[in-house]
């Protein structure tokens, strides 16, 4: 698994789903319900992961979408 994107943002976590779903590229969102552990305040952030295989593909549609900054190192 590699990682996308690491944000405190809900909504862009949203969309940021809503686009891999739409290119049918299968992710995860880890740490979503860390908010118990912190008290709801967002101060954890949400990781999205994507299979090795589409990580190429998930960076392209991000980066297209606008959202290439929110991309991590792409080690």
């Amino acid at each position: 698994m590699r990682e996308l994107v690491r944000t405190n943002d809900i909504v862009l976590v949203s969309a940021i789903g809503a686009l891999l779903d739409s290119a049918n590229i299968h992710h995860l969102v880890l740490d979503q319900n860390m908010s118990i552990i912190e008290g709801s305040l967002g101060v954890l952030p949400r990781r999205i992961l994507v299979h090795e295989d589409d990580n190429h593909e998930a960076r392209q549609l991000l980066t297209d979408a606008g959202l290439g900054h929110e991309l991590r190192a792409d080690d």
